[in-house]
């Protein structure tokens, strides 16, 4: 039993249209057909990758794991009810908003929401970027990576390992201050099943939105270059300049979304054979670039 990797992002917010400028004007996502009012946007064949629902604030609601079958699904759900976790199978109707034969509700130690389901839905219109890029990375890799604020650290990384299959590919220690008695930075980098060299990372700080940030994978430099020029354009504040990420390998940028969280855009990430791959420990989060920027007051 373990998890395939990453399906779908809810996010909650007061303005679907400013999503809707966000992630199809701006980013070059396909807006996709709801069917309860909520913003569908797609990087694939599948209806949504991202879920925009109308709420009372900005914040991220969810990380959508896939199991490959109801087999698999079903030995999930009891390891979390064995381990004591509170879960709640969802109805027919929260299912269908899913695209999915069945899905699952739970949150991991640190109080992050994560939903698990089996049986994926495809969309039959194929994808067509309104911005022409040439397409994102996902199929058996999954929607991309999400990384969560998680002050329990080792406690919610050994929680994804145990119940939810992940593997450890990465640790990473960043000095945040010259001062060695200040702490380190530290982060866990775990993986699913698929080849993405991490589709969760857990991070020890806190996250007033509910999410550090997500990743869509490009499947060209020149994509992420243009997608960099329109979120300029557009005026949105990038978080991180250009650079290449230590770990995986991922060259991108990192720009603020509507919902007080960051999107990395990048290409080029690592596919490790988990067969052979060792853990590795990272001392620098990238190996040029990533000239991090706070947002405006």
């Amino acid at each position: 039993m373990a998890v395939l990797g990453l399906g779908y992002v809810r996010v909650g917010t007061r303005d679907l249209e400013a999503w809707r400028r966000f992630g199809v004007d701006v980013v070059g996502m396909m807006p996709g057909t709801s069917s309860d009012g909520s913003l569908w946007l797609r990087t694939d064949d599948r209806p949504f990758r991202f879920r925009i629902e109308l709420a009372d604030s900005e914040r991220f609601l969810a990380a959508g794991w896939e199991l490959a079958s109801e087999a698999e699904y079903q030995a999930c759900l009891a390891g979390l009810r064995t381990a004591g976790v509170a879960v709640r199978e969802a109805t027919a109707d929260e299912a269908r908003s899913r695209c999915a034969n069945g899905v699952a509700m739970a949150q991991d130690p640190d109080g992050n929401p994560f939903e698990l389901y089996w049986g994926r839905v495809r969309g039959y219109d194929p994808f067509i970027s309104p911005q022409g890029v040439s397409g994102f990375v996902t199929g058996d890799l999954g929607a991309g990576h999400v990384v969560l604020p998680a002050l329990q650290l080792e406690h919610t990384a050994t929680f994804y390992r145990d119940l939810l299959g992940f593997g450890d590919t990465d640790e990473m220690r960043i000095a945040i201050s010259p001062d060695p008695a200040v702490p380190e930075l530290q982060l866990r980098f775990l993986h699913a099943t698929c080849r993405r060299h991490h589709s969760l990372a857990l991070i020890a700080m806190p996250a007033p939105s509910g999410l550090v940030h997500t990743m869509v994978e490009m499947k060209d430099v020149d994509d992420v270059g243009r997608a960099l020029d329109r979120c300029v354009a557009a005026g949105y504040h990038i978080s991180s300049s250009l650079g290449r990420h230590s770990n995986d390998g991922m060259l991108g940028f990192y720009v603020a979304t509507p919902g007080g969280f960051d999107l990395e855009i990048g290409c080029m990430g690592l596919t490790p054979d988990w067969s052979t791959w060792v853990p590795t420990r990272s001392l620098v989060p990238s190996i040029w670039g990533h000239k991090w920027s706070p947002p405006p007051a």
